[in-house]
């Protein structure tokens, strides 16, 4: 009898490990390890840092790193193959894609989101209300430079004092979207004003100085509402503010734009890369609007996860 229920005891003990060993097997084939390196856009840094932290939830072992070096910065780390994927708040232009081509760097474009971009104003500014895109473009454009330096030389109600411009530095996709969208040339402007890759500080500036005009993403803004006053564009029918709705719709124009994601042919050779932008696509729209952003309506999404479908097969 002792003998039976030995047996039985070894029996019961050998099904019990063999069912751990089953489930850990299956806990480790999910587990992914590794590192992801992304740079590039200040812009799109808020959207890729929520889905990078929820994306640590399900996949605590893998490492993501999330650098801002702005969309010029991070388009050369990503030519050189410096880094797995760009942060992008413009498309890529021909110098950079022949950058990637010299570096035999293949790569796949995707649109996670919509930004509309802030004009602002100190609290403390009663005068402005509004803009004409032809008044922005007279503030901002080279000519500008050293020339129109004072408020009433933009409407002579305005008051006779100086206008301190702060905007985002010349790396910046933001910058560029801007300048073209305004000043009729991508990167075309005075450069007099007080630039900065952190919009951080581009907030404290206009939040310090009562006769001070700026622009950067609305995501910032909306983080900012207390300190800033945001000032709606004539679009040549009516003043509109950015908001969800007017971005999206497009009647906040020019000043709305897509937002990106590159990820080059060589990661995606990665499980953990693949994986980070599956989940990345699947929760972009949700996160972006939880940041401050504008969601791609929800068949774009499924169209990004199918042209990333195709480009992961197409680099196996």
């Amino acid at each position: 009898m002792k003998k039976i229920v030995f047996i039985l005891c070894l029996v019961i003990v050998a099904i019990s490990c063999g069912e751990k060993k089953d489930k850990k097997a299956i806990s480790n084939k999910d587990v992914l390890e590794g590192t992801i390196k992304i740079d590039g856009s200040s812009t799109v840094f808020p959207v890729t840092e929520a889905v990078a932290e929820e994306f640590r939830a399900v996949q605590p072992k893998v490492k993501v790193t999330i650098g801002v070096s702005g969309t010029g910065g991070g388009f050369k780390k990503f030519s050189r193959g410096e880094t797995n994927l760009l942060n992008a708040s413009r498309p890529i232009k021909n110098k950079e894609k022949e950058a990637c081509i010299e570096n035999n760097i293949n790569y796949l474009e995707l649109e996670v989101a919509y930004d509309g971009l802030a004009v602002l104003v100190n609290p403390e500014n009663d005068w402005v209300d509004n803009f004409t895109v032809e008044e922005l473009k007279k503030i901002w454009e080279p000519a500008a430079q050293g020339v129109i330096m004072k408020w009433n030389q933009i409407r002579p109600e305005w008051p006779d004092e100086e206008i301190h411009l702060f905007g985002p530095g010349v790396a910046s996709g933001t910058y560029d979207y801007f300048t073209e969208a305004i000043v009729g040339k991508s990167g075309s402007s005075r450069g007099d004003f007080t630039a900065s890759e952190d919009d951080h500080v581009l907030v404290q500036g206009i939040a310090g100085d009562k006769y001070s005009l700026g622009f950067f993403g609305l995501a910032y803004y909306s983080e900012n509402k207390d300190k800033l006053t945001l000032i709606g564009v004539n679009n040549g029918k009516e003043v509109v503010k950015p908001t969800l709705e007017t971005v999206s719709n497009g009647t906040y124009s020019p000043l709305s734009r897509p937002l990106f994601v590159y990820v080059n042919s060589t990661s995606v050779k990665h499980p953990e890369v693949v994986e980070f932008m599956n989940f990345y696509i699947d929760n972009a729209g949700e996160l972006a609007e939880d940041v401050g952003y504008i969601s791609l309506p929800s068949e774009l999404y499924v169209a990004q996860k199918e042209h990333f479908k195709a480009f992961v097969e197409s680099n196996k």
